[in-house]
């Protein structure tokens, strides 16, 4: 019972909830003259991998059909180590400061007091920090609940750089495309799916790899050159807000496939440790300043749940790996056995890597903390394709912001006429309406139904009014 009492590890702060497999992923086309990594380099070669996909803010026991961040985490385990590339659901990201995220978290999670999502705490934040606005609103439209893992898409998020055995230079985002077909099903379904299978996400996943379904994702990087880089008219590197159409092209790297569940869950995919600065030779990695953070905070989560050893954990081992690091805390394996642990040394000992191909020059990238609302109004007009998703996403809108308090709604209601009139003057009315709505059936649920039967319930002068049924149990206290 001791060992039971501290048996578990802290779950996540985010993407608690999850689940994942293992696969390959196989090169389709040739893009050495891009980049030299070797996982994307020879076409045929397979590279294994495992993938978790997770919810950002549920617990471990939550719901799979919440409106709100997916993740889809991949680590390649190639020939030069690991590589990490951390996805979401989204195309865009919420922040631009990595300091931001805890501020993030902390409104997106739950209330402190009533330990409720909180409406009122996630509109306050967005109308104050506007730049988080352009991810609010794809999750607000039907991307925000994709149809399980299987059929939505992935984006590591960040502009990458990337250099060839020439040292040359491009800089690219990668995507995963799902070749199920990216579905997405409305709040109305959401809701009914979760009243009987809340693990629906989960369940899908793992049935379809058991019958021999293997979900698909082709690999491609969406390119421009150093010039391109300097010379288009937005920022190439914000996270927050999608490349215009006809200043990058495509390039399609290969197939990712997921042909295996894991054995247990716990050992694959709950001590899986997943970090964007797990990079490859060819692969340097993104420039910007969120990036930097990342790659510092996520090793410092790791090492708080898992312990400063968790890179030797079957799951996030490499293939192959020589360190001095060793005489820790389990799992130490083989602990390196005899070899020296010290460098510099003469007997063989593991030396660092230097990058010899790697971009002599580097590019510094200026960041500003303006915020543009064009991004915002062209998911209106372009993005939502059609007249039924655009009034889905108003919906969702303005559902929302009902329980939100009247100053908080005052302030999202004006960035949203700021941002496209027809869409705030839209929501206002379906605001309106719905609060009205609400109003009335809180007002109906308070006054009680006429002529309701009243109960005598027994004193304790008295005997009940029903003698207990036979055969209950009843306590004596002596």
């Amino acid at each position: 019972m001791l060992t039971f009492d501290g048996e578990r590890i802290p779950e996540r702060v985010v993407h608690a909830k999850g689940t994942g497999a293992f696969g390959y992923f196989e090169v389709t086309n040739d893009v050495s003259k891009y980049t030299s990594a070797d996982v994307f380099n020879g076409i045929g070669k397979k590279t294994p991998l495992v993938v978790r996909f997770s919810t950002a803010l549920q617990n471990i026991g939550g719901s799979d059909l919440g409106r709100e961040l997916r993740g889809m985490s991949v680590k390649f385990y190639t020939k030069e180590g690991n590589l990490d590339l951390l996805c979401l659901q989204m195309p865009v990201y919420l922040y631009r400061d990595p300091i931001f995220f805890l501020n993030l978290v902390h409104a997106f999670k739950r209330n402190p007091q009533t330990h409720l999502f909180d409406f009122t705490a996630q509109w306050d934040l967005a109308t104050q920090r506007p730049v988080i606005n352009h991810n609010f609103f794809w999750t607000l439209a039907d991307y925000g609940i994709p149809n399980g893992y299987r059929r939505m898409d992935g984006f590591p998020i960040h502009t990458y750089e990337i250099s060839n055995k020439n040292g040359e230079r491009h800089y690219v985002r990668f995507n995963f495309r799902t070749e199920q077909g990216f579905s997405a099903i409305t709040s109305a379904q959401a809701a009914e799916i979760q009243s009987t299978d809340p693990d629906y996400f989960n369940r899908d996943l793992y049935n379809a790899i058991e019958q021999g379904n293997f979900p698909a994702w082709k690999l491609e990087m969406d390119m421009m050159t150093p010039h391109d880089i300097q010379n288009v008219d937005y920022d190439p590197f914000d996270v927050t807000r999608l490349w215009k159409n006809g200043t990058f092209f495509t390039v399609q790297i290969g197939r990712l496939v997921l042909n295996k569940n894991v054995e247990n869950q716990f050992r694959d995919i709950e001590q899986g440790a997943f970090n964007p600065g797990h990079l490859v030779p060819g692969i340097p990695g993104p420039p910007d300043f969120l990036f930097r953070g990342r790659r510092m905070f996520y090793r410092d989560t790791q090492n708080y749940r898992l312990g400063r050893n968790h890179n030797k954990i079957y799951v996030n081992m490499p293939l192959y790996a020589k360190t001095y690091v060793r005489d820790g805390r389990p799992p130490t394996r083989l602990n390196m056995k005899n070899a020296p642990n010290y460098y510099s040394n003469s007997f063989n000992g593991p030396i660092p890597y230097v990058d010899e191909k790697r971009p002599r020059e580097k590019l510094q990238v200026l960041e500003s903390n303006a915020i543009d609302l064009e991004p915002l109004s062209y998911f209106y007009n372009h993005i939502l394709e059609d007249e039924a998703h655009r009034q889905r996403f108003i919906e969702n809108i303005f559902m929302s912001l009902v329980p939100v308090t009247p100053p908080v709604v005052q302030r999202a209601l004006k960035l949203l006429n700021l941002i496209d009139r027809d869409l705030g003057r839209r929501v206002r009315i379906g605001y309106e309406v719905a609060l009205a709505q609400s109003q009335a059936e809180r007002a109906a649920q308070a006054t009680p139904p006429p002529n309701l039967p009243i109960r005598n319930f027994p004193t304790a002068e008295g005997p009940p009014e029903h003698p207990p049924t036979k055969g209950a149990h009843s306590i004596r206290i002596l």
